[in-house]
């Protein structure tokens, strides 16, 4: 049991559950830290509920309401991916003090008034007018074999609201003391190296960089939360 136990809330990203977080998760909780890994609204074992009411703001409340059930204080929020969006607007409805840190695990890191679909518009393209956006095939990602099989048996379709609701935000991210961004090196997508390099220049953030694809909890969960716990600080 660690000397120093840590809470950690997890939020996956798109496409995805909190079944992606499993084997981090497990890791984490085996050196004695407790561990929520939500999974958002439409999502996964959750997807019955996806319709056009559910938005950003709807998986931002689903953060914050588990921080505020479960008591949680001195939190380390974790998103990856997608989650970014979700973390930055959970950020807002969090009492000030509540997160000690937060992490963008190659996670979207946009503006206020920004939207996924702004930086993403090949999601909005494959979405149509249909209520929700088509998970991308696991090749995208760089996962193939048994990996990524797996990932396209448990990959969930993506309520479209949730990409097309622009962020409301206000600083409180910011405002949290410590404040890491990761950069998985091999994920393939480029607008990640652009957040990190962005961030990288800010004195205000501290960042690292991963060997792995995008999925790197799947991928290597032992690195993941190695990575974490060096965030946690």
């Amino acid at each position: 049991m660690t000397q120093d136990p840590k809470t950690f809330v997890l939020v996956h990203g798109g496409f995805c559950s909190g079944r992606w977080w499993r084997e981090t998760a497990d890791i984490l909780q085996a050196q004695g830290h407790r561990v929520f890994t939500p999974t958002l609204t439409g999502l996964g074992e959750r997807a019955h509920l996806s319709s056009r009411k559910v938005n950003l703001t709807t998986h931002a409340k689903d953060v914050a309401n588990l921080v505020k059930h479960e008591g949680l204080k001195d939190i380390v929020l974790v998103g990856h991916s997608y989650g970014g969006m979700v973390i930055s607007m959970a950020a807002e409805l969090i009492p000030e003090g509540t997160i000690r840190c937060i992490v963008f695990l190659d996670a979207v890191y946009l503006d206020d008034g920004e939207s996924l679909f702004d930086s993403a518009p090949q999601f909005k393209e494959a979405a149509g007018d249909a209520d929700e956006v088509p998970p991308p095939p696991s090749a995208v990602f760089g996962y193939d074999g048994e990996l990524g099989a797996f990932m396209e048996r448990i990959a969930s379709p993506h309520p479209v609201e949730t990409f097309a609701e622009k962020l409301k935000i206000t600083g409180a991210r910011d405002r949290v003391p410590v404040k890491t961004f990761v950069w998985a090196l091999n994920s393939g997508i480029p607008v990640f190296e652009n957040y990190y390099e962005r961030l990288k220049a800010d004195p205000s953030w501290r960042t690292e960089t991963m060997e792995t694809r995008h999925d790197m909890m799947l991928e290597a969960p032992e690195e993941t939360a190695a990575v974490l716990m060096r965030a946690a600080v």
